[in-house]
C-alpha cells in the first residue's frame, strides 16, 4: 500500500550525502521491521545518554519498554529524544583510504514520547516488543501478571519525524585511482540465527517449538 513520503524537517534535512536519502515511509518501515534492537538518545540529568533496547512497531507507532525504576524511561516522555537503527551490510574497500566506507540501512527518529498507560495498548506495546524479536512466542509464554506489569513501563514514540539514509554498492573511487593494482570492493555483512540453545533448566521432553525453530531456516536477517 502507497504511505505518505517522510517529511523533511529541520532536524531530519541530510546535509551530507543527500542522494543516500529515501523519502518512502515504506522504507522507514523496513529498516525498522529488519532490526531487533534500537539505540534511544534521552538527556539524563544534563547527560546525554544512549540506550540500546528491544523495540516494536505498530503502523506509526514505535514501541520500547523497560523497568519503571529506569531514569531512562521516566525522564524520555518530558522531552524530545532521538532513536536509531542501523544495519551494517557491507565494508566497503576503496582503491585509496580516502574512499573506504560501509554499505548501511538507517533510520533516525525524532520525538517526545508518551508514557502509554492504557492497560490494552501496554500488552499490544510488549507484544509487538516480543513478536519482533520472535514471531509467535506471545502466544506460546505466559502472560505477564499485574505485578509485572506494574514494574514495567511501556514508552510509545511516533514516527512523524524521521530520516531514512541508505548506502549501496561498490566504492566510488577518484577517477584517476581506477588505473591502480589496488584491490577494491565490497566484503558484504550478515546476521544469522543460530540453532535454538535449551536451557540447562528445562525439563526433558520438551521439544522445540515449531515458530522457534523457524527462526533458524530464515536466513539472514534483512
Amino acid at each position: 500500500m502507497s504511505q505518505p513520503a517522510l517529511s523533511s524537517t529541520p532536524r531530519t534535512e541530510l546535509r551530507r550525502g543527500r542522494a543516500r536519502g529515501v523519502s518512502d515511509r515504506n522504507a522507514l518501515y523496513e529498516v525498522l521491521d529488519a532490526g531487533m534492537i534500537c539505540h534511544l538518545g534521552v538527556v539524563v540529568d544534563g547527560t546525554p545518554r544512549v540506550i540500546p533496547t528491544a523495540y516494536g512497531r505498530i503502523g506509526d507507532v514505535l514501541y520500547v519498554h523497560g523497568s519503571t525504576g529506569a531514569r531512562s524511561l521516566r525522564d524520555a516522555p518530558a522531552q524530545d529524544v532521538c532513536v536509531t537503527v542501523t544495519h551494517l551490510d557491507g565494508i566497503v574497500l576503496g582503491r585509496s583510504v580516502f574512499h573506504h566506507s560501509v554499505n548501511y540501512r538507517c533510520a533516525m527518529i525524532y520525538g517526545t514520547p508518551r508514557l502509554v498507560t492504557d492497560p490494552d495498548e501496554v500488552l499490544a506495546g510488549l507484544r509487538a516488543i516480543i513478536e519482533r524479536l520472535a514471531p509467535g512466542q506471545w502466544d506460546a509464554a505466559r502472560r505477564p501478571t499485574r505485578k509485572e506489569l506494574a514494574a514495567t513501563a511501556v514508552v510509545a514514540i511516533p514516527l512523524d519525524e524521521a530520516s531514512v539514509k541508505i548506502r549501496q554498492g561498490p566504492p566510488v573511487d577518484e577517477e584517476d585511482d581506477y588505473s591502480l593494482d589496488v584491490w577494491a570492493g565490497v566484503v558484504p555483512v550478515r546476521q544469522v540465527l543460530g540453532e535454538p540453545v535449551p536451557d540447562p533448566l528445562l525439563p526433558p521432553g520438551i521439544p522445540v517449538p515449531r515458530h522457534v525453530a523457524a527462526l533458524a531456516t530464515t536466513g539472514d536477517l534483512r
